[in-house]
C-alpha cells in the first residue's frame, strides 16, 4: 500500500530507500549553495547540446568540469567521452559514476595535443572553455579539437559574450581572458567549418535575437574543412 497521499509519488521514496539520494558534482554543489538559479542556466545549455547532437554515435565533451549534467546528453547520443584539464574534477566525476549512465572521462589538456582516438567523434561540444584560452593559443586548441572529429561531425562551442562581462560577477569572470562578440566567434569558427549557425542565450532562454544583448553565445558548426581552404 502506498505511503504517499498520491501513489504515483511512492516510487520516489522507494528509489531513495533502494539507492539513496544522488550527490551533486562539486561545481554544481557550489552553484546550488551560492547561486541556485545558475543550475538552471547550465542545465539548459546541456539540453540545447543534447538536442542538437541527437543521434550522434560518439560524442566528445571538452572541458567537462564535474560532468554532472552529461546525463542530459547521454539521453540523446550513443556514447560520450569527457575530458577536463583538472584532475580534481575528473576524480569527482568518477566517484559519482553510475553504471546505468555509462560514459568515460579522462584528464586531458587540449593545448597539449588531440584527444587519443583521433578522428572518431561525430559530435563534440565545449561549453565555457574557449574564453579561458589565450587568443594566441586558440587556433592550437581548435586544431587539436578538430583532429578528433570525423568529416561529418558537428561541433558546438558555447561561451559568455564579450558584452556580458560588464555585468558579470567578479568570481564568474576569473579566467575569462578571451570572451568574444558574436561576429568574432562566428568568424573564428568559419576557419574550420563551412557552416556556422549562431544562437544567443539570456538566462535559460536560447534564441536568435540581438547578439549584443546576449549573455551567452553558441556557435553550431557543421561541414568540417581544412583551415585556410577556400
Amino acid at each position: 500500500m502506498a505511503r504517499t497521499v498520491e501513489r504515483q509519488y511512492e516510487g520516489h521514496f522507494e528509489l531513495k530507500e533502494r539507492q539513496g539520494l544522488t550527490k551533486l558534482g562539486v561545481e554544481k554543489n557550489a552553484n546550488w549553495h551560492g547561486d541556485p538559479k545558475r543550475l538552471v542556466f547550465v542545465l539548459s545549455r546541456y539540453k540545447f547540446v543534447a538536442k542538437m547532437l541527437a543521434g550522434k554515435k560518439r560524442v566528445l565533451e571538452i572541458g567537462c568540469g564535474d560532468a554532472f549534467p552529461v546525463r542530459i546528453v547521454l539521453q540523446e547520443v550513443g556514447a560520450l567521452h569527457a575530458v577536463d584539464i583538472d584532475p580534481m574534477f575528473i576524480d569527482d566525476a568518477k566517484e559519482r559514476a553510475d553504471p546505468k549512465w555509462p560514459f568515460t572521462c579522462a584528464v586531458h589538456d587540449m593545448l597539449s595535443g588531440p584527444v587519443p582516438a583521433q578522428g572518431t567523434f561525430d559530435g563534440a561540444y565545449s561549453l565555457d572553455v574557449l574564453e579561458h584560452i589565450e587568443q594566441s593559443a586558440e587556433h592550437r586548441f581548435l586544431d587539436n579539437v578538430m583532429a578528433g572529429l570525423t568529416d561529418d561531425a558537428v561541433l558546438i562551442i558555447g561561451m559568455p559574450s564579450l558584452e556580458s562581462q560588464a555585468h558579470a560577477a567578479p568570481l564568474s569572470k576569473i579566467g575569462h581572458i578571451n570572451c568574444k562578440k558574436g561576429p568574432e566567434l562566428k568568424a573564428l569558427m568559419l576557419e574550420y567549418f563551412d557552416n556556422v549557425f549562431m544562437f544567443s542565450m539570456n538566462d535559460e532562454v536560447i534564441h536568435t535575437g540581438y547578439q549584443p544583448m546576449a549573455q551567452y553565445l553558441f556557435a553550431l558548426c557543421a561541414g568540417k574543412r581544412r583551415r585556410g581552404s577556400a
